[in-house]
């Protein structure tokens, strides 16, 4: 029984000092961000690469898959409305759920699938080799160098291509909107204007950011938590991956509770 509590309360305990040293971390990344001293022009060179490389050489695959999901979830939700005689709802649903759950939800999936790993690993690479003692041998700051260009490029896509997707499906619902409901394109775009509600878009954007600067952050705290042995990096990655997605399941929750309230 003893042995039970103390496992427990060691368990807990290790829990609360990684939420704070997130938590620290977070705040000194936040504060660097709204300085303007950490924006130079090597941090400005890497910050591009980084929007280019996480939001640009996506957008083919992302445009694909915004149309096949987002076409596909408007034709179920159109035909759940029709069966259940909710058409004047309609733009309520669409507004409530394409553009403040599943864009935001979707796109956060993506993006942590295909940059979230690869900055985890990345930075425990260089941890593991190294790199991050020579940058700051070199009086180069690390966080303003390495973390802040890859933290503002993940709040920055998830925003951009979160909205990219509700454009995309919202515009598939134009012919569904024709097929189903026998819809003209004036009407449904009607129907989405009276719907859209300010506090709605202000819920999604910042559920957006939230999701962005934390998908980023977690994989580069748990990258830089790497020992100097190879066989550390897949550990980092795995544990980086798994708190990523529990971070984006919380946010998620959090932002529901927001919105009913």
């Amino acid at each position: 029984m003893t042995a039970a509590l103390e496992y427990v309360g060691k368990a807990c305990l290790n829990m609360a000092k990684a939420f704070y040293d997130t938590l620290y971390f977070a705040i000194t990344v936040i504060l660097k961000m709204v300085s303007r001293r950490s924006y130079n022009s090597a941090v400005k060179m890497v910050l591009v690469n980084q929007i280019y490389y996480t939001s640009m050489q996506i957008l083919p695959l992302f445009i694909g898959i915004s149309i096949i999901f987002g076409s596909l979830i408007i034709g179920i939700v159109f035909q759940i409305i029709k069966n259940l005689g909710l058409d004047d709802y309609l733009g309520r649903i669409l507004m409530g759920l394409v553009v403040t759950e599943l864009s935001p939800f979707i796109t956060v999936l993506l993006i942590a699938l295909r940059s979230s790993s690869a900055i985890n690993t990345e930075i425990a690479v260089m941890k593991v080799n190294n790199e991050l003692k020579t940058l700051e041998a070199f009086n180069i700051d690390v966080i303003d160098y390495l973390f802040l260009p890859r933290i503002i490029t993940g709040v920055v896509s998830v925003v951009l291509l979160s909205s990219l997707f509700s454009i995309l499906a919202l515009t598939s619902g134009m012919l569904f909107s024709k097929l189903i409901f026998g819809m003209s394109v004036d009407v449904y775009t009607n129907v989405l204007l009276k719907s859209a509600n300010f506090y709605d878009i202000v819920i999604s954007l910042i559920k957006c950011s939230t999701f962005g600067f934390f998908i980023t952050l977690i994989p580069i705290r748990f990258g830089m938590r790497a020992s100097n042995e190879l066989t550390s990096i897949p550990v980092a990655v795995l544990n980086g991956m798994v708190k990523v997605f529990i971070a984006i399941v919380l946010i998620e929750v959090s932002s529901l509770i927001l919105s009913s309230i």
